[in-house]
């Protein structure tokens, strides 16, 4: 007779935990990539920073979808939109990112990477003109704005500094990432396109292009440490690889809606990490600024309302007063 032994094998976790895990993890990975852009500044340069970041994690997507043998789409005018994604949503704010923080500190570029949700629904209504807002919305895009501004600080400069154009930088990456959403919702949302090859896809069509760029921002004098290898790989196989994966498996499970929620969460891992880590400190307008870009991001994603919507029977008795 034989017995059968009780399975040492650990259960999977339920479906939901796995998907909390999962942001989770992808809040963590995301805030930390200000602090491995930093160490790692500080034995490669700015373009080298951005190129390790992109090659890697178009390495990661692309073995993913290889080991799944999951289709990529056919189109050549699909390609054509990744291409476009692939440079204004990686190779551009990667690289003003990287270089933004030569200048500014990792908590600074983190706050402003929080603008994004900003600069998303801005451009979406006025460029891309795929949603409408309502008044409520398009207050917290002004008070967003106004947070911005106070970020920055423009009465604190004389003339244009380094730090100032590291802003500007930091700024200009957020916006380029709203134009990617907006260009996303406009020409590849509609399409029958699985998320890891979509993921692959953008990553993929930038790393072509930072390839070409090799020798612009790619060649130069290393001093590779350990700390500087692991913060390139973090930044690629984990930010750019796996964290996009992870994001695709939240928004499934939790919508567009619940998936935004990470804007809440990177920003303040960012700040934790350079203020515990690196020793950064702040000046009394940057956290007043990012309370107003949050009161932005809550009212342009409809979490709070600063006015309720009128009622169709209040409407009704109004017409006939």
């Amino acid at each position: 007779m034989t017995h059968n032994a009780p399975s040492t094998t650990p259960a999977a976790p339920p479906r939901n935990i796995r998907v909390l895990l999962q942001f989770l993890a992808m809040g963590l990975v995301w805030g930390s990539s200000f602090l491995f852009m930093k160490v790692a500044l500080t034995g490669v340069s700015f373009g080298q920073v951005a190129w390790a970041r992109i090659i890697l994690g178009a390495l990661t997507l692309g073995l993913i979808v290889l080991i799944s043998r999951q289709r990529l789409p056919r189109e050549p005018v699909v390609w054509l939109h990744f291409l476009v994604i692939g440079i204004v949503g990686n190779v551009l704010p990667f690289l003003l990112f990287a270089w933004a923080e030569q200048y500014v500190s990792s908590s600074l570029a983190s706050i402003y990477n929080a603008v994004t949700p900003i600069t998303t629904a801005l451009l979406a209504t006025l460029a891309f003109r795929v949603e409408r807002l309502n008044r409520s919305q398009a207050t917290g895009i002004a008070i967003g704005v106004i947070g911005t501004i106070v970020i920055v600080g423009p009465w604190g400069y004389a003339a244009l500094t380094g730090d100032l154009l590291g802003q500007l930088a930091c700024l200009g990456a957020a916006v380029c990432y709203g134009v990617t959403f907006g260009y996303t919702r406009r020409f590849l949302s509609s399409r029958a396109i699985a998320g890891v090859p979509f993921a692959f896809m953008q990553v993929g069509m930038g790393a072509l292009v930072m390839l070409a760029l090799t020798p612009v921002v790619a060649l130069g004098p290393l001093a590779l440490t350990v700390p500087i290898v692991v913060s390139l790989l973090a930044l690629g196989a984990l930010g750019t690889g796996l964290a996009y994966v992870w994001n695709i498996a939240v928004l499934r499970a939790w919508g567009p809606t619940g998936a935004s929620t990470v804007t809440y969460i990177t920003p303040v891992v960012g700040v934790i990490l350079g203020v515990l880590v690196l020793g950064e400190t702040f000046t009394w307008n940057e956290p007043l600024g990012a309370l107003l870009v949050f009161l932005g991001i809550l009212l342009t994603q409809k979490r709070i309302r600063l006015w309720a919507a009128r009622r169709p029977d209040a409407l009704q008795s109004n017409s006939v007063q």
